[in-house]
């Protein structure tokens, strides 16, 4: 069973603005707090927030030294342990050859999306690959307007779009992420 092969990735690199301008977007404390917390709770291996951006670095680097720190930790020891599972990279490819170095082999990488692709995988079907597989899986977030079309056609797989019963869809990040970890980590009830 390879469930501890589980990374996921959130990208501000390679994203669309609303004008489907591919553009940079710039981390938010809310995105950290809440999607480590989920990470945590769902035991993903390593929680890489991707951002080309030295500022952008800089920043996610201060905020998991504060909670790594005697202060932050001692403050808050669930936010200590939440955020011991981030880690900042650069760009896509430094998170790959991080988790090929850990694993030894390439990673599953898989998108997500509010659209079907020809590659859509099913929650079901992803999770029964998670469980019975040895490889490392990849799953990819991203911000502002999504992925860019370049992101979508790299990817092994694209995760099935989230659904509610009407017809708006549009999640934040974080909550896309609680849900999709459920669905692939969560208990079976």
């Amino acid at each position: 069973m390879a469930e501890d092969n589980f990374y996921l990735a959130l990208l501000h690199n390679q994203v669309y603005n609303k004008n489907m301008k591919e553009i940079t977007t710039t981390v938010t404390s809310l995105d950290l707090h809440d999607i480590a917390r989920s990470s945590r709770t769902y035991d993903v291996k390593k929680y890489y927030v991707v951002n080309r951006l030295d500022s952008q670095q800089n920043r996610v680097q201060r905020m998991t030294n504060y909670w790594a720190s005697d202060f932050g930790g001692e403050y808050n020891p669930d936010r200590k342990e939440a955020f011991s599972v981030i880690e900042p990279a650069r760009k896509l490819e430094d998170v790959i050859e991080k988790i090929e170095a850990e694993e030894g082999q390439k990673p599953v990488v898989i998108t997500t999306d509010a659209r079907t692709y020809p590659n859509t995988i099913s929650y079901q079907n992803l999770r029964e690959k998670i469980e019975t597989e040895e490889q490392p899986f990849l799953v990819l977030l991203g911000t502002g307007w999504g992925l860019t079309e370049e992101m979508m056609n790299s990817a092994d797989y694209i995760l099935e779009p989230i659904h509610g019963p009407g017809d708006y869809n549009h999640l934040s990040v974080r909550a896309a992420a609680a849900i999709i970890l459920d669905r692939l980590r969560g208990s079976r009830m």
